[in-house]
């Protein structure tokens, strides 16, 4: 398995799992890191005290953990410095100070980046473990849409 892939949850029940899509970002010896792209978080950007100033931009549940923190994933890494490649065009973080900016100011849009609250994380084997009971299938998709 790599980063830069799509994985489809199976589980049907009320977890933030339930019809989850995820991309996975980082896949090594340690585990798996990724975010669920397919589910809105119930407030814009500029709900959050912190961002008040910001035009509403749409955050996503990223997972259920360290829901303290915002992460971005974009296409843009000719705007964006200090983003780590992870497939393709996808990057992950980066100057986030400067994709606010860029946010605000319309130069970026939500074809270009996607912000999450969480995370979903997995230690070595763990994913493997979960998608060999039937929990997760490999599937396609696309995050900026």
């Amino acid at each position: 398995m790599n980063a830069g892939i799509f994985l489809r949850s199976t589980q049907l029940d009320d977890s933030i799992f339930d019809n989850a899509l995820l991309f996975i970002t980082e896949y090594n010896e340690k585990g798996a890191l990724g975010f669920i792209v397919n589910k809105r978080f119930p407030r814009n950007i500029n709900e959050l005290a912190e961002f008040s100033n910001s035009i509403p931009f749409p955050i996503y549940e990223g997972g259920p953990v360290d829901q303290e923190h915002l992460y971005f994933i974009h296409q843009r890494p000719d705007l964006i410095s200090e983003g780590d490649h992870v497939t393709g065009n996808i990057y992950l973080g980066g100057d986030f100070e400067t994709a606010m900016i860029l946010i605000n100011t319309g130069v970026i849009t939500e074809k270009d980046i996607r912000i999450f609250i969480g995370y979903c994380g997995w230690d070595d084997q763990q994913l493997e473990a979960e998608i060999q009971d039937g929990g997760w299938t490999i599937t396609t998709g696309n995050i900026f849409e």
